[in-house]
């Protein structure tokens, strides 16, 4: 199924209607397949859920929390977009995605990949409509968002959290970037503090290997347990 919101095209994958309502998982995409999380997913766990993808814009500004500077040559600075994308979500792309896959009153995650990683667990704070988030080898080496995340509260306590991480991602000669571990482990420790179900998942390889399917075990983990 497909909708459209916010200008916005939202890819529907799974059941969607109000006889056969599941958890939903937001995916804000980059440069995976949403259609090859899906069946990622699919192969890993048969418990019923509803998966919509919607590609994020400008990625530097608008999944960035505050500005930041460029950690490649070459590349762009960072904006502070994340709150106006927050609010899209929240007034435009959720209420659409809601009412055409009939799960209002079912769980509602967000999760992304990388920087969406991060954007991810941000919303968490400027948000009460997620019940929890995903972040797949997420930015959270990003400057000051450990400090933010210690330093405030969701806006709701967050019922799960899953985060996953390249065991070589620290490896990076960037020095910004090579303190992602020890920054995604400080955050596991303010949700697991907190009370949240929290997990967090060291898988094989570097940044960019296997996007799909650190996304879709961690959607597995959201929607059962035993994952």
């Amino acid at each position: 199924m497909k909708i459209s919101a916010a200008d916005k095209r939202i890819e529907i994958f799974g059941p969607g209607t109000a006889a056969d309502p599941a958890p939903t998982v937001l995916l804000i995409t980059g440069g995976e397949s949403a259609g090859g999380v899906w069946e990622k997913y699919a192969a890993l766990s048969d418990r019923p859920c509803c998966l919509a993808a919607v590609a994020a814009d400008d990625w530097e500004n608008g999944l960035s929390p505050w500005p930041a500077p460029k950690v490649f040559k070459g590349g762009s600075d960072f904006g502070a977009g994340a709150d106006a994308t927050v609010e899209m979500l929240e007034k435009e792309i959720v209420p659409a995605l809601m009412s055409a896959a009939g799960n209002e009153k079912c769980p509602l995650y967000i999760a992304g990949y990388s920087l969406a990683g991060l954007f991810a667990l941000y919303s968490l704070y400027r948000t009460d409509i997620f019940s929890g988030a995903i972040s797949a080898s997420g930015s959270l080496w990003f400057p000051g968002f450990a400090e933010f995340a210690a330093a405030h509260e969701p806006r709701r306590r967050p019922d799960k959290i899953y985060l996953s991480l390249g065991d070589k991602e620290k490896n990076t000669k960037n020095p910004v970037m090579s303190r992602v571990e020890e920054k995604t482990q400080e955050i596991y420790g303010i949700f697991r503090t907190m009370g949240t179900d929290c997990e967090f998942r060291l898988e094989p390889g570097g940044h960019f290997a296997d996007p799909e399917g650190r996304l879709a075990r961690g959607i597995a983990r959201l929607t059962d347990n035993n994952i």
